[in-house]
């Protein structure tokens, strides 16, 4: 979901710094929220293994540039599910950061662009895991057809954030739309992709037990609200 230098440029990046601010803000109510209901340490553990995991997906997993941007499995919704919706939003703008300062000093310009296209969507899938999901249910216990919810609203808001940024940034045109249209296909592979890495990875964590009230993942887990 990269998107690519010079893509949006010169006064158009004032919008990019003005969606990222919001982000931020809204990211640290998010971190409010979760420090009255967490102590510090668990906080700072479950940010640093998003940190982690959004570098490795980056840098590990496969990824490949399609039209304007680049594919990448990000795995939003699997953060958002095991670490909380606070740590995974630090993750992302720490990981993407981390990848830019020291492996892809190219997409630092376009930093504030990309940290807006995963946190936005991320927002979206907190607000949906709260409105759609009952409330007597933990993570670990979710179906195919929830996290295919949750995953495919995520994805979808990152498609959608990528075509406004290009067609934002350098018009509509027959080029910039077959771009688009071909780095949304393209990340279809993701959204079939993803919620299957969701339910291993909700089972892989049921079937360990001895993670339960542990620090080191949300408490929403394995508990019910």
């Amino acid at each position: 979901m990269h998107i690519e230098p010079g893509v949006v440029h010169g006064a158009k990046m004032v919008l990019a710094y003005g969606t990222a601010a919001a982000a931020g803000g809204y990211t640290l109510k998010m971190v409010a929220d979760d420090l009255k209901r967490r102590a510090l340490p668990s906080f700072a553990l479950r940010t640093v293994a998003a940190t982690l995991g959004v570098f490795l997906f980056f840098e590990v997993l496969p990824h490949f540039p399609v039209g304007i941007s680049e594919v990448h499995f990000i795995l939003g919704s699997t953060l958002l599910l095991v670490l909380g919706a606070a740590p995974a939003a630090l993750g992302l703008m720490a990981g993407l950061l981390i990848q830019g300062t020291f492996f892809a000093p190219t997409d630092l310009p376009m930093y504030f662009v990309n940290v807006t296209t995963l946190l936005v969507p991320l927002f979206a899938i907190h607000a949906l895991a709260q409105r759609m999901l009952p409330e007597d249910l933990a993570y670990v216990d979710l179906s195919y057809s929830h996290v295919l919810k949750l995953s495919a609203a995520y994805q979808g808001g990152v498609i959608a954030w990528v075509a406004f940024w290009v067609f934002y940034g350098q018009g509509v045109g027959a080029e910039t739309f077959a771009s688009v249209t071909a780095f949304g296909l393209a990340y279809m592979t993701v959204i079939l992709i993803e919620p299957l890495v969701d339910l291993a990875v909700l089972a892989g964590a049921k079937s360990l037990k001895g993670l339960n009230g542990s620090p080191l993942v949300s408490e929403r887990l394995y508990s019910a609200v």
